[in-house]
């Protein structure tokens, strides 16, 4: 694609969704500036202005598969420089409803990869796109327009330490300022509508810490994660897998009030009290390298731009900007590499793209199938207020059948793994072989196997690190 003769676009935000509109920006405009209020070049550990990056990050498969688009042997070099790659159904260990699901392979690659790792990695590609140019240490303070406010024509922003306000002139701004985006407000400020905004409150408090397991032990054997999701009879869940350095990453959450805490004993307490006990006993052979940090997040969000019947040239909105989804379920980053890709396809004329057309497809293309499939789990908590209408309570009861179903049949389980990771629909579910199979495996209940507990013996010699919850070890 040609660039346009002396065009611009101006991504606010940073952060992955920015980092993958840059991408698709950079080859459309002739230079792309990307504007955040941390330092970013170079920056390897927790940035300030980012606080979940010190929480587990997953990118589904279908992330790894837009990753990889839109920057080549990206995978390969994460996995070169330490990251474990499994599948997302053969070498994860999940349970759900308290039971675990059967194994097998579906060609869904689960990265093990710290969240300031991966995006150390996407911004070192990025930059090295010679369009693109990274402001930061600049507070966005509002957008530039055209006299009759019909069309943006830039950012106004301001320096850390400077009085002195600046505009970039853009022919395209795009906001990837995440769940904070001032965008509604600025909207009403120029007097158009704010979009619709639907949310649901799930109160969920997550807590993330990192272990190194003793020397000669490997409970995990040939998987990568073991994972439980949590259900209405255990509002408790955790996400514990392999990264990059020979760490593990343990998150662990509670949703509606019942929260885990950074109290260390307690904290082995919370873990011991899930269903399965494979974590806790991971733990008793894992000392900490960090202490815990917690994550709160009230409520998931998501702003309806695909509504609105007039919307100002020369401004699109990307990422956590438009929707939030309940991190448990890690759609966040895949949903804005969906998003970047929706972008492109509005850039491919030349033209400045028009908004409501993107926002659209953006519903459509990127974020109405996950958005379905959180409201749906998300529902299944009494706690959580919402409509269930008759559409959600058949989606609910035919996804505890599939669960139950792939507690007995592999291809079930990778079936529906292969929906979780964005790389299929729902509906992929209701071809009528594999419906026929769910609905005759899931009659008779969970396997036996599914609800025996996962043995794992330390070898001889190997001391715990506590042998009970009363026992703290200290951070290193």
């Amino acid at each position: 694609m040609s660039h346009n003769a002396g065009s611009r676009a101006v991504v606010l935000g940073g952060s992955i969704a920015g980092l993958f509109a840059a991408r698709v920006l950079a080859d459309a405009y002739d230079e792309v500036r990307i504007v955040d209020r941390d330092v970013l070049v170079g920056t390897k550990g927790v940035r300030r202005f980012c606080p979940q990056s010190q929480q587990a990050n997953g990118l589904q498969a279908k992330g790894v598969h837009v990753m990889e688009e839109l920057f080549p042997g990206i995978t390969q070099e994460l996995v070169d420089n330490g990251a474990p790659i499994g599948d997302l159904a053969g070498t994860c260990r999940w349970y759900t409803q308290g039971y675990r699901l059967k194994q097998e392979t579906a060609g869904l690659p689960a990265l093990g990869v710290l969240r300031p790792v991966l995006e150390w990695h996407i911004r070192e590609r990025v930059q090295a796109i010679p369009n693109v140019v990274f402001v930061e240490q600049h507070d966005i303070l509002g957008l530039e327009t055209t006299a009759d406010r019909s069309r943006v024509t830039g950012a106004r922003v301001q320096a850390h330490g400077s009085k002195t306000e600046e505009i970039i002139e853009a022919d395209l701004v795009v906001d990837a300022t995440g769940r904070g985006s001032r965008t509604p407000v600025w909207l009403e400020q120029l007097g158009y509508a704010k979009p619709e905004e639907e949310r649901k409150k799930i109160d969920l408090v997550y807590v993330t810490q990192h272990y190194k397991l003793r020397p000669g032990c490997d409970p995990f054997g040939k998987d990568t994660a073991i994972n439980q999701i949590a259900h209405p009879g255990l509002q408790r869940g955790n996400v514990f897998f392999k990264v990059d350095g020979g760490l593990l990453e343990l998150t662990t959450y509670g949703l509606l009030g019942d929260h885990p805490t950074t109290d260390q004993t307690e904290l082995y307490q919370w873990i011991k009290s899930l269903g399965a006990k494979d974590v806790y006993e991971v733990l008793r052979y894992a000392d900490p390298v960090d202490a815990p940090v917690a994550f709160r997040f009230p409520t998931t969000l998501r702003r309806h731009y695909q509504k609105l019947d007039r919307f100002p040239l020369g401004l699109l909105v990307t990422g956590d900007a438009v929707t939030c989804f309940n991190p448990v379920y890690a759609q966040g980053m895949t949903v804005a590499a969906l998003c970047a890709i929706t972008m492109r396809e509005h850039l491919h004329s030349g033209a400045t793209p028009l908004p409501l057309d993107y926002f659209r497809d953006l519903a459509k293309d990127a974020i109405d199938q996950a958005w379905e499939m959180t409201n749906t789990i998300d529902l299944t908590f009494p706690g959580v207020k919402g409509d269930r209408t008759r559409q959600v309570r058949m989606a609910q009861k035919f996804l505890k059948r599939t669960q139950i179903a792939a507690t007995r049949d592999g291809k079930v389980a990778a079936a529906y793994f292969r929906v979780a990771a964005l790389m299929e629909t729902p509906e992929s579910l209701m071809r009528p072989g594999l419906m026929l199979r769910i609905l005759f495996k899931s009659m008779f209940g969970p396997s036996k196997e599914s609800l025996r507990p996962h043995v794992w013996q330390a070898p001889p010699g190997v001391e715990p690190v506590f042998a009970d919850v009363t026992e703290m070890p200290r951070a290193a």
